[in-house]
């Protein structure tokens, strides 16, 4: 049952950048921010926040977890430049859940809610979950891709 449950769609300019995204075949890291418009239900980027990306060249996911709301939930879809111990480069695109302590729960359920639509709608296959943005470190992300 929760498979079926979807109460966003997802934005068709967000899904149209998300494709893009994918193919795009830049060797850096970069990412997009997506929040939900409670009054469209929709799940849409967050252009405050992609505005100020735009200053970084290959945000590192810390500066990207600077640029994030404390107390709101965000969905965050991440390319990383992942050097393995074997010395191979691999771009993986991430797919991160934040959903902070301290935060509507309204906003919790409909942000968890929509989360894997979101997922199946963008056949994201590496999908991670913070409770706090002062997890998002390089550290963090190393230690969750040295699993794929």
């Amino acid at each position: 049952m929760a498979s079926n449950l979807k109460l966003c769609d997802l934005d068709p300019e967000l899904n149209d950048k998300l494709k893009k995204f994918r193919k795009n075949k830049e060797k850096s890291n970069a990412a997009i921010i997506a929040l939900i418009d409670t009054e469209a239900r929709q799940i849409k980027e967050d252009t405050s926040i992609a505005e100020e990306l735009q200053d970084f060249e290959s945000p590192t996911i810390e500066e990207v977890a600077e640029l994030l709301p404390v107390h709101q939930p965000r969905f965050v879809i991440y390319r990383n430049v992942f050097n393995h111990d074997d010395g191979r480069v691999s771009y993986p695109m991430c797919f991160i859940f934040i959903s902070p302590s301290g935060c509507k729960p309204e906003m919790q359920m409909m942000y968890a809610g929509s989360k894997l639509h979101f997922i199946k709608e963008t056949n994201m296959t590496k999908v991670f979950e913070v409770r706090s943005i002062e997890e998002l470190t390089n550290d963090w992300l190393k230690n969750k891709l040295s699993f794929f």
